[in-house]
């Protein structure tokens, strides 16, 4: 089935493109088929839509209030300004009515477990902060779009943060943003445009810089430049018109600046140091990191425990002008992600992401308990796993010569097609967990986003004779009869053709989906070894590009589309996953990516909302049916919360714009005085001074 885009220069890239669905075997458009059918999975949750503008505002109150004990700790004895001093004169404000219980109350604790481990505070520059939602907690962003999963598409774009306006020139080049004014980070410094222009500058832009989620320039379009015209006004210049889509590039995690004021004591343009010096310059035992997000660390023991406590600055309020957030003090207990789902289940801890399907049955059951402390609703399949082959064949990674050997073979169609044709992907789903959860994924667009075309989605069935008769076809044979194939003559000596699977050994899943991938391919003649590594050398090396292929959890725009929407094809040096340019910064797109890299294009550029479902129909059908990824499996999550928590939106996903620790608002969460218990390890503390020990009392 062929579909046809509005425009017409992108029907003439596709029109010319289609050829290149033939190939070598003449066999790809008769083979390939329609992804079948999901199976029906009723446990899933419904969404309540509200308009955009019911969630939140920017204006004044006539007054403000604070917990008790800080104004009587900490504001009568001097030690901070009065809490209408500490707010901006027009402060975020949370409306009522898009709170699922009202006003809260102050005070309680929410205890987090996590398999993260913090490297430092650095986020800024590829540092990872352990995960599980401490960044989230800790940082804020331009704009923010995780709660948008509860509006409708036709009133979608990203909500006001840290910029709290913003209006595009005549001639849709120019965007001016005019950030929030007053706002303070959690040491009582001003937040300004300086912060801002030294996250683009000097972390995205510096090509010595490699932010936590890969933003580049590119993120935000190839061209593009930024200015501050003033301490609370910046001005974005595209090369292309009206590109609304940016600004869902600049939510979390793209643009959310750290404190220049701090992080420029480190950086190598402003100090006599190194680019590791200020990568690693903030480590997690420097507590009391400044923040704009409304809690701050003040304790952090290895393999222990790390502790938040509120941010005395936050910038946000409720209507009655209660000064957020509403709970005192968060938790992250050092352990691995599968006790996560098994403390939460268990009432020892408040919030999880339910997304390692092995956990799933078992969390059914003993949240369908009467006694159960916590409750569980599953929403859309939109956590998929894709096997990525990395496809730069000129240097990205510096490979050596076996490595770029596979990378060749990975840039060949019906090599990929061998691949996609020996995986069995029901099987793969099963061995994860039975009943109607997984489903058979190709790879592309994932199923629970409002883009996905199930008529333009293709994938190969299982076939491992037919994927062995095509590895045959291209000289991989077994010439040496150990059972694996081996190189063509001429090729690394006709030795054994090895390929190293990358995979991050923190999560079950991923360790699970890799050893039954290397399994099937086994069946077919590959020897894959694999390479299990910790989460945080996993993101170091997929980044630099150290792998032949990789186990990767998809990314937000395979779930929504609209956010982090330039990762979908290389359409820059840096933008996708599994595709970047080599060290001259050239790219070397095969004619399937160049199809792609247009649609992309035409996507970010167009706000006509039948333009772009047709454009993403056509991106499925081009990715999926020359095999850009290898889709593994596909199923929900859940989200577990703790019964004594309220404010917690239904519906909720655990990943669609962004984790479920930013879409259910957590600043806005309350426990109720007599659920609240005796959890906090801090009461009545706040952040000290950045690098201190610990919090401080009034």
């Amino acid at each position: 089935m062929q579909h046809h885009p509005t425009t017409g220069h992108l029907n003439k890239i596709l029109a010319a493109g289609i050829s290149t669905f033939v190939f070598a075997s003449g066999a790809w458009a008769s083979e390939a088929t329609v992804v079948p059918e999901q199976p029906d999975f009723p446990a899933q949750s419904k969404i309540t839509y509200v308009p955009r503008d019911s969630i939140a505002s920017f204006k004044a109150l006539s007054s403000y209030s604070e917990p008790e004990w800080i104004t009587k700790n900490f504001v009568e004895t001097g030690a901070l300004p009065p809490v209408e001093e500490r707010l901006p004169e027009e402060p975020l404000v949370f409306k009522t009515g898009n709170m699922p219980d009202g006003i809260g109350v102050y005070g309680g604790t929410l205890r987090h477990v996590i398999g993260g481990r913090p490297e430092g505070w650095n986020y800024q520059a590829g540092q990872s902060t352990g995960w599980g939602g401490i960044d989230i907690g800790m940082f804020e962003c331009l704009t923010r779009t995780a709660p948008l999963y509860q509006v409708e598409a036709s009133d979608m774009e990203p909500l006001p943060n840290l910029a709290k306006s913003w209006e595009w020139s005549e001639d849709g080049h120019t965007l001016t943003m005019h950030l929030i004014e007053g706002a303070k980070w959690s040491d009582g410094v001003p937040f300004t445009s300086e912060d801002v222009l030294f996250m683009w500058e000097d972390n995205i832009v510096d090509p010595n810089v490699t932010p936590l989620n890969g933003a580049s320039r590119e993120t935000f379009g190839s061209n593009t430049t930024l200015k501050a015209l003033d301490d609370y006004t910046v001005e974005w210049t595209f090369e292309e018109e009206f590109p609304r889509q940016y600004l869902f590039n600049m939510a979390y995690g793209n643009f959310c600046p750290g404190p220049a004021h701090i992080m420029k004591t480190k950086h190598p343009s402003y100090a006599d140091t190194t680019y590791d010096e200020y990568r690693n310059g903030f480590p997690p035992e420097m507590l009391n990191w400044p923040v704009m997000g409304a809690w701050a660390p003040v304790e952090y023991r290895s393999d222990d425990i790390i502790v938040l406590r509120r941010n005395p600055y936050y910038w946000k309020v409720d209507e009655e002008g209660h000064q957020l957030p509403y709970i005192d003090e968060l938790h992250y207990k050092l352990s691995t992600w599968a006790d996560r789902d098994i403390q939460t289940i268990a009432g020892s801890a408040d919030l999880s992401n339910l997304e390692q399907p092995e956990n799933f049955v078992v969390a059914l059951r003993r949240a369908a308990e009467e006694t159960a402390p916590a409750r569980l609703a599953f929403g859309p399949r939109l956590i998929g796993y894709n096997m990525r082959m990395n496809l730069s064949g000129n240097g990205w990674g510096e490979p050596d010569a076996r490595a770029q050997a596979v990378r060749e073979l990975n840039r060949n169609p019906e090599f990929r097609k061998a691949i996609t044709m020996a995986i069995d992907r029901q099987s793969l789903g099963d061995s994860l967990v039975r009943g109607p959860f997984t489903a058979i994924y190709p790879g592309g667009l994932n199923s629970g986003t409002s883009f996905y075309d199930r008529e333009s989605t293709y994938y190969y069935p299982y076939d491992p004779e037919g994927a062995k008769e095509i590895l045959a076809s291209l000289g991989l044979e077994d010439t040496d009869g150990n059972g694996f194939v081996n190189w063509p003559e001429g090729t690394l000596n006709g030795e054994d053709l090895n390929i190293i699977l990358l995979l991050s050994s923190s999560y079950n899943t991923d360790v699970n989906l890799a050893e039954g991938v290397i399994g099937q391919l086994q069946q077919v003649g590959l020897r894959v070894v694999q390479n299990s590594i910790d989460n945080n050398q996993y993101e170091s090396m997929r980044y630099g590009g150290d792998f032949d292929w990789m186990i990767l959890r998809n990314s937000p725009a395979l779930a929504s589309v609209v956010q982090g929407t330039t990762s979908l094809a290389p359409v820059g040096p840096r933008t996708s996953h599994h595709h970047r340019a080599g060290p001259d910064g050239t790219l070397d797109l095969m004619p399937y990516e160049e199809q792609l890299v247009e649609i992309v294009s035409h996507f970010i550029a167009t706000s006509d909302d039948a333009e772009r479902a047709e454009l993403m129909k056509q991106y499925q059908e081009v990715a999926t049916k020359n095999v850009d990824t290898i889709g593994l499996t596909e199923f929900p999550g859940a989200l577990i919360v703790n019964k004594r928590l309220d404010n917690v939106a239904a519906g909720a996903p655990i990943f669609m714009f962004n984790w479920a620790e930013d879409a259910i608002i957590r600043e806005r969460m309350f426990v109720p005085k007599d659920e609240q218990g005796g959890y906090q390890l801090f009461p009545e503390t706040l952040p000290g001074k950045p690098g201190a020990d610990g919090p401080v009392k009034g």
